[in-house]
């Protein structure tokens, strides 16, 4: 993992830069709905489960833009060259949480095993502890999925700094024939604008109709 520093001047965004970090410190939320059918089957078929094959390709898409990769760490404001998931696990005994993070890979067979070793290990009923992260370079993924939603929106009153995508999604549904998620993004406004935001989340919806053709 590398940290690569950079001025908002260098980053094109001295201005919205200082002005959202200074003036009018803000993020802002975005709320749509992914189509997943074609992942959906695809999981289903495969005999895997579906939210790590959604969690892929969220991960897969945050590393093919730098500025969901943002942060500011003691070096300065930079990017990571890789960043990995960071998601909870839901105990329905006591209805609390574990947090767990699993590394990233390209591959997803790879990925889909540390998935599942990361969860066995961490996630268990009565896991003692969280996964450790001790370099920073997670993006955080909630997930409620008793319930689906059309907006969502979080309060992070000291967040003037913190520049890393928070990604949350509800519980499917149909329509018609289409199944679909409930998909909420957070971002500082410092390092993303609403064309950044709607790039991704076009090039999202574009690589979770294709995950099941890069499988084969």
């Amino acid at each position: 993992m590398a940290f690569h520093t950079i001025t908002p001047a260098e980053l094109g965004r001295e201005k919205e830069f200082g002005y959202f970090t200074q003036e009018a410190p803000c993020s802002f939320s975005f709320s749509t709905e992914l189509d997943v059918t074609a992942l959906y089957a695809h999981a289903k078929g495969a005999g895997v489960r579906f939210f790590p094959c959604f969690l892929h390709c969220l991960a897969a898409e945050v590393n093919a833009h730098r500025e969901f990769r943002m942060a500011e760490t003691e070096a300065g404001l930079g990017w990571f060259d890789r960043t990995h998931p960071f998601y909870t696990v839901f105990h329905e005994e006591d209805k609390r949480f574990s947090n767990v993070w699993t590394e990233y890979d390209e591959n997803f067979s790879v990925f889909y095993g540390r998935y599942l070793r990361d969860r066995a290990e961490y996630g268990g009923a009565h896991a003692a502890e969280d996964k450790p992260c001790a370099e920073g370079n997670v993006f955080n993924v909630s997930c409620i999925p008793w319930a689906s939603f059309t907006g969502f929106s979080l309060n992070l009153p000291e967040s003037s700094h913190f520049f890393s995508p928070i990604f949350t999604v509800g519980q499917y549904f149909l329509r018609g024939r289409k199944r679909l998620l409930p998909f909420a993004v957070q971002v500082h406004h410092a390092v993303c604008d609403g064309w950044h935001v709607a790039m991704f989340v076009n090039a999202l919806q574009e690589r979770l109709n294709a995950f099941s053709a890069s499988q084969k």
